[in-house]
Formats: structure tokens, sequence, C-alpha cells
């Protein structure tokens, strides 16, 4: 039976997503009531110019106090769409304390301090949803939370941000440099003016956290995820990956230890083999690859940013917290049972794809297999080329900690016969 009573919805921020929020509530109104089992109202809107024209939004429902509205008291539920750590987490917990759920978009923020925000939502009895916070509107967050909350999650391996999926997909099939390919996606608007965030791994590493968090019910902060950004990768390193059968991606990882004591979150651009589901991931696209006991390898593709995928997924949690509102219940909240350490950088595992400018003179190869002997890293393959007394070799070892593959480097570097280390690549997706 349909309710009569509005619930009201808040609307903090009214950019790119925000104003596709609010179309898709006014042009889909109907069917969201149906589903829901009430209509929504769009109660107010806070932003920071109030004279900008925002079609299809009441000019009176726009204010600049988003304090003020979140502290309503008839607010149900409050869309956060702002981003950044502040003010958006004072106006969060200011709006479950004055009766509101709360459903965001908001990754850094919930990668920094999810835990206090899910005490917050808890001590008030309300619900804080965030599918929209990784992957744009690919239903990650919910499965991983929900359907797969039976299930044992031991890996989690994706490509979470378009703008270096594209970039890279760009320099793999075009051969072009990634200042070359960055330009191309600053002006297609798949980059922004500063790409540091995306391209240094700030962004996929909030998310990494995340991820890791609800896949291993275990607190992990965006301080606990190792990240290497994709600034360094060459055309050279496209050209090594083709020779392995390979491609390049930036990957967010999150791993349970083989005896399940720890868990890993990293961020760094890898070599996958072009077999694997996610090296066919092209352009801006978004995929994730999930490991898990008993459901086995399961992948979520589509687009991971923009205003209307991304305005997808917070539809989709604010159906589901108005539903929670009507039955006078709250879904999912902080699962962080397991509490495993994080483990450090060093003791991650992994294969590694080494390039080596040496001189071309024999018994080269042997001093460097030697050294990693010493260190206790094994060679799967060895490839050498060169002429007019240098040459390259490429190295490519069997899996092996960071810390073991960083005291053979350094040890490589003092060889006479090692004139630089060109590269040092992860392989993964094995």
């Amino acid at each position: 039976m349909m309710r009569t009573r509005p619930l009201k919805v808040a609307l903090l921020g009214c950019g790119v997503v925000g104003s596709e929020v609010a179309r898709i509530m006014t042009t889909h109104a109907a069917d969201l009531a149906a589903r829901i089992g009430a209509p929504l109202e769009l109660a107010g809107v806070a932003v920071r110019r109030p004279d900008k024209v925002r079609e299809g939004i009441d000019p009176a429902l726009v204010t600049t106090d988003a304090t003020a509205l979140v502290k309503r008291g008839d607010i149900d539920v409050v869309v956060e769409v702002i981003g950044g750590i502040e003010p958006a987490r004072t106006l969060i917990t200011t709006a479950f304390a004055h009766g509101a759920s709360v459903v965001s978009a908001n990754k850094a923020l919930i990668a920094q301090d999810g835990a206090s925000l899910h005490a917050a939502a808890d001590e008030h009895g309300k619900d804080l949803y965030y599918e929209a916070a990784v992957a744009g509107a690919i239903p990650l967050i919910r499965p991983l939370r929900e359907s797969l909350a039976g299930d044992k999650v031991n890996r989690v391996l994706g490509i979470v941000n378009g703008t270096t999926n594209f970039i890279l997909d760009a320099m793999d099939s075009t051969g072009a440099g990634y200042q070359e390919a960055l330009d191309e996606a600053t002006a297609l608007g798949y980059a922004e003016a500063d790409p540091t965030a995306d391209v240094e791994g700030f962004d996929a590493a909030a998310k990494a956290a995340i991820l890791a968090g609800i896949a291993f019910h275990t607190r992990v902060r965006l301080d606990d995820v190792y990240r290497e950004g994709m600034t360094e990768v060459t055309a050279a390193d496209f050209a090594s990956a083709r020779e392995m059968g390979c491609t390049i991606k930036l990957l967010a990882i999150c791993e349970r230890a083989a005896d399940g004591g720890s868990v890993t979150a990293r961020v760094h651009p890898a070599m996958i083999p072009l077999s694997h589901p996610l090296a066919n991931v092209r352009e801006a696209y978004n995929a994730v690859f999930v490991e898990s006991e008993a459901a086995g390898q399961l992948m979520f593709y589509g687009p991971g940013a923009g205003g209307s995928p991304t305005a997808s997924a917070v539809l989709g949690d604010l159906v589901a917290v108005c539903r929670n509102r009507i039955g006078g219940a709250t879904g999912p909240g902080e699962s962080a049972y397991a509490a495993l350490p994080v483990s450090p950088r060093g003791d991650v595992v992994t294969r590694y794809h080494i390039s080596l400018d040496v001189a071309d003179k024999p018994g080269v190869l042997a001093q460097v297999a030697t050294v990693f002997a010493e260190h206790g890293v094994s060679i799967d393959t060895v490839r050498q080329s060169g002429k007019d007394g240098e040459a390259s070799l490429v190295v490519v070892t069997h899996r092996a900690s960071d810390a073991a593959l960083g005291g053979t480097v350094e040890a490589l570097r003092k060889l006479d016969t090692v004139r630089g280390v060109a590269s040092i690549m992860r392989v993964e997706g094995e």
C-alpha cells in the first residue's frame, strides 16, 4: 500500500552528479514512489553558488546553508555528493544526529573515516550507504556486503579508475607516450585539469581501502593502502608487455594472505595476461574481479564514473534507504569483526618484470643470476639483446616479496656490469 506522506530528501551538492540525481528524482518520480512505497520530495539543495541556473530545480529549494538544511529535523535522507573530507564529515554526522539517514558518493571520506561514520550511524539508528563511492554505476559494494555475506572472499582485483584506464588503453592501442595519452584524455573530458588524484593512484587507493574493508570484514584505512602511480609507464614497457602476451593496467588489489591471518591492499600499474578478463577492459570503463571460496570467480563490469552512472548508484542506495525508513529498519552496517592485520608493503608477494641496461660481455647473465639467487628470488625467464657493448636484460621472476626484490635491485645497482635499472613492474593475474 502506497504511503501518501512523502519522504523528504536533502541534496548536498548539485554538480554533475547531484544535478543528475535531482533530474532522475523528478523524471522517474512515479516509478521511484512505486518501488519505495512512498513518494520522494526534494526538500532542499545545498550549493556554493546559489545564483547559478539549475534546470528543473525550484530556486526556492536552493540554499548555501548546508548545516541548517541537515538540522531541519524533517529530513528523512541526506544525499551527500559534495566530496572531500570537510565539511562533508560534519554534515553527515549532523544529519544522523537530527534524524536522517545518509547516502554518500564520497570515497575519500569513507576510506579515511568510514569506521567513525558507521559508529555515528549506529548510535542514532540510521543508515549509511555508499555504493556510488566505488566504480560508479557498477553494483559492487552491495554484492560484497550482502550477496556474498555467507561466502569467504579471498581476493578483489580491479580497474577502478576510468581516467587511468583510458590513458593506458590509448598507450597500448596507439603506441602513444604517457603525456600524449593524458592530453587526449583531458581534451575528451576523461581527465581533470589537475589529474594527480587519478594518475598517482590516490583515487583508486581510496576505493581499494573501501573494498578491502568490506571484503575481509576488517577496518582498512586509506593509509593502509600501498600506492604507486602510473606516470612512469612508458611505450617501452608496453612493448615488453606485448612480448610477454600481456598489457598494462593500473590495478587495485586486495588480498587475504594464504594462511588467512592478514590482508593486503595496494594500487599500482601491473602487467596482466591478455587472456585475463581485465585485460580487455577498454577506454574509461571499470571492472572488478572477485574471487571467493564458494562462488568462485565473479566479474563486475561497467561505466565507473560520470554523472548518469554515478547517479544511478546513488538512486539505488536512496531507494534501499527509503524502504528501510518505511519499514522501521536499517540495512547492514560496518562488519569489521575479523579485525585482521594489514600487512606492510614488504610482505607483499608477486611476480616481477625487471628491465636492466647492462654491458654486453660474457658473464653478465651469470652475475645477475647470482644476485637474484643470493636474495632468494627465483627467476622464471630471462631475455637478453644488444650490440656494440651495450645490452638489455629482461628478467621475469617467480613470486617474491617486495622486501626480497628491493634487496635484489639494490645489489644489482652495485654491479659494474649493470648500467642501470630501466624499469620494474609487477606481473598480476596469473
